[in-house]
């Protein structure tokens, strides 16, 4: 059997401040066909998969570009249609195939594209024909569309947030897309759309006892699939939103019930899903009342996995100004700053201005007087599934008590050994400040005491109503309070 692979993949941040563009593709991660790494990276979750299953099972693997960029403002057209063409070439080039199976977001806009996704399945199909089956692995902050649902065979998002499940979900679409080639399922796929746009925390109740209920469904009276997209709150296309995507085998009446109970059992769940987000004074002063260290202060206002810049100071500023000490906060995106501490070396001190470089939404740049406490080359950060994430060259840098890790690459913090590989105690710590939104949880959550998650300004704010929407299909709950 012949089974063709690649990924195109990147979350867009409509409001974000600035566009994705070949460079955001090559730092991340940027393979062409045939040069994916002998490990598994954010996107490749279904290659790796079908590496694994086809080499137990003779298949013929056909590698094609394997591409992907940290979240960020509009894709621009020039680096979408590039990638894209490139992808589509390869799989040209790999014909005939009996399977296509694709890493891809789901919430990539380009200019000129709303629907990445939706335009690339539609292309595949055309190349491959209607008897070859086409699977995609999916975030589940996606915005579902019609034209996804319709090019591809099968669509399987992640299902827990923090994203800890890539491979197993790359299994299963690669399992399931096998059974169809083999025969032995005929999917059909019913998608409800909730009205409401909720992001769901995998790693609490609600949420958490939500997904164990539909994998417990999955397997069972012709349940192939249960995906729920979150939707991508930050990405102002018609058709962001939270919805249900059910696949039965041939069971088209039983796929639009189980699809429709599903997302009213989420409407019911809708508060209770919501996250609070305390103001930035009061988020430091419950983590100080606390009893216990070290607590965690999701900045996830400048969150670059949800397209902000990684530069913002509003959390810093008022840490200093307050005398806040005994803390660790990071990554903050300066590459000039991080420059400047590898000159020093070392030990060194010097003043430095930190942050607030790319936009308003950044805050203003703090100038601090540092003391240069380690510096790491070519840092590279633990991720999701155990992923790479490529942090460039990475200075850990103290001031008024608090230890700061300034990268030269965008990442959004995961791993703890960002700051441990620069040798910061984090649980000497009374205050961790990482600019996550909830993939942090996975590896902090082990060495805190306590998580809250801080409301503070940026490109990824928690407040939608401050969002100026013009494509959203409405009314949209929180959006509009009568939805």
């Amino acid at each position: 059997m012949r089974v063709f692979s690649g990924s195109l993949a990147t979350e867009t941040n409509t409001f974000g401040p600035m566009p994705t563009g070949l460079a955001s593709f090559k730092d991340r991660g940027y393979y062409p066909a045939g040069q994916h790494p002998d490990r598994m990276t954010m996107f490749s979750g279904p290659l790796w998969a079908a590496r694994l299953r086809g080499k137990e099972r003779g298949w013929t693997l056909i590698e094609g570009m394997v591409a992907g960029a940290q979240p960020s403002g509009t894709t621009t057209r020039q680096a979408y249609e590039m990638l894209r063409d490139e992808l589509l070439a390869d799989l040209r080039a790999a014909l005939p195939v009996d399977m296509v199976l694709l890493g891809l977001h789901g919430a990539m806009v380009a200019d000129g594209y709303d629907d990445c996704e939706g335009d690339l399945l539609q292309r595949v199909r055309a190349i491959v024909g209607p008897k070859v089956v086409v699977g995609a692995e999916l975030d589940p902050h996606n915005h579902m569309t019609a034209e996804m649902t319709a090019s591809a065979d099968l669509l399987i998002a992640f299902k827990e947030y923090p994203h800890t499940d890539i491979l197993e979900r790359g299994l299963e679409l690669v399992d399931l897309c096998f059974a169809m080639v083999e025969g032995k399922i005929k999917p059909v796929h019913a998608v409800v759309d909730t009205g409401m746009v909720v992001i769901m925390h995998t790693s609490r109740e609600p949420a958490r006892g939500f997904v164990d209920r539909i994998q417990a469904l999955e397997g069972k009276d012709g349940v192939l699939s249960i995906s729920i997209s979150h939707g991508f709150p930050w990405g102002d296309v018609p058709e962001m939103g939270t919805k249900v995507l059910v696949y039965t085998d041939g069971r088209q009446a039983e796929a639009d019930a189980l699809a429709r109970r599903l997302a009213d059992e989420l409407i019911g769940l809708r508060d209770a899903l919501t996250v609070r987000y305390p103001d930035i004074d009061a988020a430091l002063d419950q983590a100080l009342a606390f009893d216990g260290a070290p607590v965690v202060l999701a900045d996830g206002a400048d969150n670059p996995g949800g397209g902000a810049a990684g530069d913002s100071t509003f959390m810093l500023r008022r840490m200093v100004e307050r005398g806040i000490g005994n803390a660790a906060l990071g990554p903050v995106w300066d590459p000039g700053a991080a420059r400047m501490a590898f000159e020093a070396g070392a030990g060194a001190r010097l003043a430095l201005r930190i942050g607030g470089k790319i936009s308003p939404l950044s805050g203003d740049p703090i100038d601090l007087e540092c003391t240069v406490k380690a510096l790491c080359p070519e840092m590279v950060m633990t991720g999701l599934a155990n992923t790479p994430i490529a942090l460039g060259d990475c200075a850990l840098v103290e001031a008024k008590g608090i230890e700061i890790v300034l990268t030269t690459l965008r990442s959004q913090a995961m791993g703890t050994d960002l700051f441990t590989q620069l040798g910061c105690d984090l649980a000497a710590k009374k205050i961790i400040v990482v600019k996550s939104s909830q993939h942090f949880y996975a590896s902090f959550s082990k060495v805190a005491k306590h998580v809250i998650y801080a409301g503070a300004p940026g490109s990824v704010t928690l407040d939608l109503s401050t969002l100026p929407y013009r494509k959203v299909r409405r009314p949209r709950w929180p959006l509009d309070a009568a939805a």
